[in-house]
């Protein structure tokens, strides 16, 4: 029986695909976001078609979420109002070593998840960004519904969050990083240093 954490994980190793458009200047359609997201299906799929290593696979994922996803703004969201305290410096530090720790906690699902597809239903505006329903299918279990929430808000058009059968995948990081940093009692640069490795 595949786990949530699992569902999750491979929802996020497609959607972390998502292709940025071209003209980042004009506003987001309904047919863009739904081509993003049919994009980020196609390329993640390829990822793990190739038959590389784990390893390999999980090095081009972090390739593709570093491109792809709004990695900043899922970042800060997920430390929350501690973000603000950053130095420059920090916010560098800890949004690249939140990136790793990303790209090695879910691409390491990769191998368990040869076979699965994602199928996108429908898209549709809500207020600034726009939502695109899917339905994911694993091998040996019932198919789930994911939603893709994809803006242009940062000047490119990128993925800032997705919800799994109701659950959002940045507000699970939220309680992920807040344990951590909790566990550092505050220290943001013990929390830096534990997400070098984590995942």
């Amino acid at each position: 029986m595949i786990s949530s954490f699992s569902r999750r994980s491979f929802v996020l190793s497609a959607s972390a695909a998502l292709a940025a458009l071209a003209t980042p200047s004009l506003a987001l359609t309904d047919a863009q976001a739904k081509a993003l997201v049919d994009r980020a299906v196609a390329d993640i799929n390829k990822v793990i078609a190739s038959g590389k290593s784990l390893n390999s696979m999980i090095r081009e994922f972090e390739k593709i979420f570093a491109k792809y996803a709004d990695v900043n703004i899922i970042a800060r969201s997920a430390l929350g109002p501690d973000a603000r305290s950053l130095s420059g410096s920090q916010a560098s530090a800890y949004t690249k070593a939140f990136q790793g720790y990303i790209a090695r906690k879910y691409g390491k699902r990769f191998n368990e998840f040869v076979g699965g597809q994602i199928e996108v239903t429908g898209v549709r505006k809500v207020k600034s960004f726009h939502e695109v329903k899917a339905i994911a299918r694993l091998r040996g279990q019932s198919p789930f519904e994911v939603n893709f929430l994809v803006s242009d808000k940062s000047g490119k058009s990128k993925f800032f969050d997705l919800i799994i059968e109701g659950i959002s995948l940045r507000l699970s990081e939220k309680a992920e990083i807040g344990a951590m940093l909790d566990k550092r009692k505050g220290d943001i640069n013990g929390l830096i240093a534990d997400l070098k490795t984590a995942g």
